[in-house]
């Protein structure tokens, strides 16, 4: 989009003038300090940046950026960002949302965004909870968590947003969390590169509603044997002291322990991102604690044709080979009749 060596942002020159209003150690904070660090680095000119929202905590984001923005309704920031991009392809549209606006009322629209491969950056902020409702719960909410709206436990099996979005035909799910801002921005960068529908899910904490509802694979004290980062071209390595990894036993993943019953670094999978089949990816987006890492980083990055390169391909298709030219043409085709 730009030569980089020409922009020198930082990121103060992302922020705006308005009041940052999240509540006190929410972990909205520290996606959008990442946020606008990265796209500070990134070398792409301010006015080609679109932020697109609908309803929540996470779709305050846009009034906090120095970049153009739409504060949509709730469930249709995907509708509008297509409609944004489709528009005017040279914009980089990134879409924020959260797990209710995007997977409940939004769910529709986030299937078909993803299935059709547009190219927006959506970041998904998960802290399965309804937050600025004030506590109901959400899609990704987990079996048994009470809340104002299951006061009993909720009975629902909750989505996996990795899961979902492969299962969607997605070509880009990665995974970060809130507070760290090295791997986030890793992760956004990559994202911000990709051609096509890029899903992010960013493991975010409401402090007020569901506090500490991520500590499992969070608290510092054990994250590094709970969750393991994905790298495209690197052995699937993880824990405190870099001795346990992935196999492929059969058609399931299973953990080891590098030393133990003669398993070496060699025998340990390697990330291939790229890979267009789509069933190990699968298998590392829906791993869970505690019989699996909780997996982060890019976790899948396929290439295809994005739906509006192909929208503008066919409008020139179409154009070559028709014979109108003008609206007089249009008027003019077909059967006519002369009125006297």
């Amino acid at each position: 989009m730009a030569d980089t060596n020409t922009l020198q942002y930082t990121a103060k020159d992302f922020k705006s003038d308005q009041e940052v209003r999240w509540c006190p150690g929410c972990g909205d904070h520290g996606i959008l300090a990442s946020l606008q660090k990265t796209l500070a680095d990134m070398g792409v000119p301010k006015e080609k940046y679109v932020f697109v929202s609908g309803i929540g905590c996470s779709s305050r984001l846009p009034y906090y950026m120095n970049t153009y923005g739409f504060h949509g309704i709730h469930g249709r920031a995907a509708a509008i960002a297509t409609g944004v991009k489709i528009a005017n392809p040279d914009l980089m549209v990134w879409e924020m949302t959260g797990d209710g606006d995007a997977l409940a009322i939004g769910g529709n629209h986030f299937i078909h965004a993803v299935r059709r491969n547009i190219d927006i950056k959506i970041l998904l902020f998960n802290n399965e909870i309804y937050g600025l409702t004030k506590g109901q719960y959400s899609p990704t909410s987990q079996r048994g968590l009470v809340t104002k709206t299951s006061p009993f436990g909720t009975i629902e099996e909750p989505f996996k947003v990795g899961e979902l979005t492969i299962g969607a035909h997605g070509r880009f799910f990665a995974r970060t969390v809130d507070y760290n801002l090295q791997l986030s921005g890793e992760v956004y960068r990559e994202a911000g590169i990709f051609k096509g529908t890029a899903v992010v899910e960013v493991i975010q904490n409401c402090v007020i509603f569901n506090d500490g509802v991520h500590e499992a694979i969070t608290n510092k004290e054990f994250r590094d044997d709970r969750t393991i980062v994905l790298r495209h071209g690197q052995p699937m390595i993880f824990g405190k002291e870099h001795d346990r990894g992935l196999i492929l036993d059969g058609i399931k993943l299973k953990v080891v322990k590098i030393g133990e019953n003669g398993i070496t670094e060699k025998d340990l999978l390697v990330h291939d991102a790229e890979e267009a089949n789509p069933g190990i990816h699968y298998m590392l987006a829906g791993m869970q604690y505690p019989d699996y890492p909780f997996a982060l980083g890019v976790i899948r990055a396929v290439k295809s044709q994005t739906y509006d390169d192909a929208m503008i391909e066919q409008h020139k298709q179409v154009q070559s080979a028709s014979k109108i030219r003008s609206v007089d043409d249009l008027l003019m085709s077909g059967s006519t009749w002369e009125v006297e």
